[in-house]
């Protein structure tokens, strides 16, 4: 409801269906808010609807008549004085399962690049699937792997396939931040919901103060921590607890690794410390001595380097090889916390931030399986410990979608309707929901995560399950 160009809000919406020759029946309403919006649901059937607005018993405009298709989302512009008009565009929101067809969700993670990260996920969205059961008595069809390949060409060529398919609901994805920037701008504006097992990047959702992300697109979910808080951790414990002072740090151009070295520079000058240099490097890029040079330069005394498999081992190796940085202490992100890179050499003495893998007896409440009940129920179907320790966000991840599906679907003369944009709102509202990773609620641009985060100290390379590393610094906000 607008009075030219400014909001108003505290308006009531009154929908009526449109019959010639008889009084109205309103058959739905609702309140402006802040904004001046107000959204109305209808359970009738399409046709010509009749819409005004009142506030204190008067009417601020006059009746008109629009059309309303059955399964569509319309806009309707309410200007004081005037008449209601269509302003938008048919917006599919309804999807219908029939007698003895499956929900579909869809799996978008990474498998031929950051394969430690991504396959693990798969395997406990796959094993999430199985423990929750069916939906209304309908299985789940998880569909085959989508691989994202953890960047902006394959999340958009992956989101694509998946909107192509209109029975789908929703999808857990993507592993990294680099192609969520893509997919998850298709996956929303196809109407669908999208829930992260490991984005991280605060691109994505928010500055946690309000402010929506440069990435950010409705319908985008996850529950692994926004990297603010990791930055805050990194920045506390090198200057409070590691006592340094002068740090450099490296990125590799990726939404992800950028994000967090600013984050990571702006929490560690408030802490009091300095990043004397702030580098990048190219992806795939393996020569990183000009980058170490260019380091050495400033006399650091503490390097932080959150990269991924391809780029961190070859950089990690060669700082302990390199004149000038002798001594000089390694801090990395959760995207090195795996078992790859925990089994070289050069990853003796790094310390890794990251999520919690210490879940103790968490339960997830949805399928009352517990942390090891988990564990154990992956080791028998895939054989040994996952490797990363996104596995337990990622079934987390598929059960709360499924929990939401479940509660936004309807039956209705023998099918099952769920409603799109209610399955947004029903995400949007988590609180409370009781996890592998702890208790998950969402904030109105998708943060579902606990806010926690570890500092681990890897000491003995043969310890390459990350849930086995000392935790020497817990960060919660």
């Amino acid at each position: 409801m607008m009075q030219g160009e400014n909001p108003v809000s505290g308006v009531t919406v009154e929908i009526a269906r449109s019959i010639s020759g008889r009084s109205a029946d309103y058959e739905a309403s609702g309140t402006t808010g802040a904004g001046g919006r107000a959204r109305v649901e209808i359970t009738g059937s399409g046709g010509y609807y009749r819409a005004r607005a009142m506030q204190n018993g008067s009417s601020l405009g006059s009746w008109s008549s629009i059309p309303i298709k059955g399964g569509y989302e319309t806009n309707v512009d309410l200007q004081v004085g005037d008449k209601a008009r269509v302003t938008g565009s048919y917006e599919r929101f309804l999807v219908a399962i029939g007698e003895g067809q499956a929900v579909h969700i869809r799996s978008l993670l990474t498998h031929t690049i950051a394969a430690s990260l991504g396959d693990p996920s798969q395997n406990a969205v796959e094993l999430a699937v199985q423990n929750y059961g069916m939906v209304h008595g309908r299985n789940v069809e998880l569909g085959e792997p989508i691989d994202g390949m953890c960047g902006a060409v394959g999340g958009r060529a992956g989101a694509e396939q998946i909107v192509a398919d209109s029975r789908v609901l929703g999808v857990i994805g993507t592993s990294c931040s680099g192609a969520a920037v893509a997919a998850s701008q298709v996956i929303s504006e196809a109407g669908l919901v999208m829930i992260s097992p490991s984005n991280t990047s605060p691109r994505l959702t928010s500055d946690l103060a309000g402010n929506a992300g440069p990435d950010y697109h409705p319908g985008y979910f996850r529950v692994s921590v926004n990297d603010l808080h990791q930055a805050r951790a990194v920045a506390d414990f090198a200057y409070n607890e590691l006592g340094l002072r002068r740090m450099v740090a490296v990125d590799d151009g990726d939404p992800y690794t950028t994000a967090l070295v600013i984050a990571f520079g702006d929490a560690f000058a408030a802490v009091g410390g300095e990043v004397a240099v702030s580098a990048q490097i190219d992806k795939g890029q393996t020569d990183t001595t000009p980058v170490l040079a260019e380091f050495a330069e400033t006399g650091p005394d503490g390097i932080f380097f959150p990269l991924f498999d391809e780029e961190g081992l070859p950089f990690a190796k060669q700082v302990r090889e390199f004149d000038g940085l002798e001594g000089v202490t390694l801090i990395t992100g959760a995207a090195l916390l795996d078992s790859e890179f925990l089994a070289t050499p050069q990853s003796e003495g790094v310390y890794a931030a990251g999520p919690e893998v210490d879940l103790g007896s968490n339960i997830n409440a949805i399928t009352s399986k517990s942390v090891d009940e988990a564990l154990a129920a992956y080791d028998a179907a895939y054989g040994g410990f996952p490797g990363t320790p996104y596995w337990a966000h990622s079934y987390d991840a598929t059960t709360l979608l499924l929990s939401a599906i479940e509660s936004v679907a309807i039956a209705r003369g023998g099918k099952l309707i769920v409603d799109r944009n209610a399955l947004r709102r029903e995400l949007h509202a988590t609180s409370g929901f009781q996890a592998l990773v702890g208790t998950l609620a969402c904030d109105e641009f998708g943060d579902c995560g606990t806010g926690r985060i570890n500092i681990y100290h890897h000491t003995d390379t043969s310890v390459t399950d990350p849930s086995q590393l000392p935790v020497v610094y817990r960060f919660e906000p």
